[in-house]
């Protein structure tokens, strides 16, 4: 892997790992409307991303925006949060949040459709199989603790489940699709950060009540949400997937779940599973399997 695209997957990594905070922050954040969270995180990751412009200085790629850029930046950011609280309202927890995770699947997948200038190498049998035992274990960790009823996918809910998918569907499109623009900078994510807040906003006032924190440990919460998962994880995901090795990164994602429950086991409010220690063996496999070229290869 050429040192360019290993810092480049590496910030793709970054964005993963901070992901995986994303749980327990929004426990500790309260009972906030999801709706207002996204709203305050977003003004908090745009707030990041000027602070870097003034750090930077402004990039003057940044003024020849491209439309179609944007239009992607702000359907990918805010149209994946839409659809997948949508899903939660309509669809039992557990089993919207496994469709939802069928993206970094999607992401790999979806890959091949990138024109040749775009691509890396071809879709292998084993980028797939890294994938499906990912999405396994994945599977795993989210019905780990569930109740033995509890994985019915009623059909009554079948509104609820499509909306995870589109979920899944938007955020696994914007990710590859922004290799196509790899000329735009990373900068302009400030610009779909802030537009996200203004329909998060308008989302809020639509369907929710406004519930703010209660206490400063709640405060600090939303805080580090938006410099973290609901926000500052964009920017890295951003250059990941616009410089990186996208299939890897794809598999890779399927760590967030499983990170994201250790951090809650940690902190006291998951109790440990027998089954987190197979879902862990099943994405661990199927990371490296979906690295194998990169193992066998290492200078490809």
């Amino acid at each position: 892997m050429q040192s360019r695209e290993m810092r480049a997957t590496g910030a793709g990594a970054i964005a993963i790992l901070i992901w995986a905070s994303l749980s327990l922050l929004t426990v500790w954040s309260g009972k906030i409307p999801p709706f207002q969270l996204v709203a305050m995180s977003f003004l908090i990751a745009t707030l990041v991303g000027l602070s870097m412009i003034l750090i930077e200085g402004l990039d003057p790629r940044l003024l020849r925006l491209n439309g179609r850029a944007m239009m992607l930046g702000v359907a990918g950011l805010f149209g994946y949060h839409f659809f997948f609280f949508l899903a939660l309202r309509h669809a039992p927890v557990l089993e919207a949040s496994l469709v939802n995770y069928l993206w970094p699947l999607l992401i790999v997948l979806f890959s091949a459709l990138l024109p040749a200038a775009h691509q890396q190498s071809g879709l292998r049998w084993w980028h797939i199989a890294g994938a499906l035992l990912g999405f396994a274990g994945a599977a795993v960790i989210l019905f780990a603790d569930a109740d033995k009823g509890a994985g019915s996918f009623a059909g009554n809910s079948w509104f609820g489940y499509l909306a995870a998918f589109v979920a899944a569907l938007v955020w696994s499109t914007y990710s590859v699709a922004s290799r196509l623009f790899a000329n735009v900078p990373t900068q302009a994510v400030t610009i779909y950060c802030f537009l996200t807040m203004i329909g998060a906003t308008i989302a809020h006032l639509t369907f929710e009540p406004t519930i703010w924190p209660a206490t400063s440990s709640a405060w600090l919460a939303v805080l580090l949400l938006g410099l973290g998962p609901v926000g500052g994880a964009f920017y890295f995901w951003d250059a990941g997937m616009k410089r990186g090795d996208v299939r890897l990164l794809g598999v890779l994602s399927y760590f967030v779940p499983l990170l994201s429950m250790l951090l809650l086991i940690m902190a006291g409010i998951s109790s440990p599973d027998p089954l987190i220690w197979i879902a862990a063996a099943l994405i661990i496999s199927g990371a490296v399997l979906a690295a194998r070229d990169k193992i066998c290869h290492p200078k490809q």
